[in-house]
């Protein structure tokens, strides 16, 4: 059977990981916020990009067509 020493070292030592576990739990969140702002972003200037590439795309004169002969 343990002793009360041998419980109170085992709580000691769940207290600890459990603080750390906090603190990385903590930092995790911070990195997901901020890599979800900046993939919110980079969908923003992709679809910029893209209307962009599409208001081009509709200046572009009709392709005429060939002449096979030539």
């Amino acid at each position: 059977m343990a002793s009360l020493t041998d419980l109170t070292d085992r709580v000691e030592r769940l207290l600890v990981r459990h603080d750390e576990i906090l603190r990385t739990n903590l930092l995790l969140q911070v990195q997901l916020t901020a890599i979800t702002q900046e993939r919110d972003s980079l969908r923003s200037r992709l679809s910029a990009a893209r209307a962009r590439v599409d208001a081009l795309l509709e200046r572009l004169p009709a392709e005429a067509p060939k002449d096979e002969d030539a």
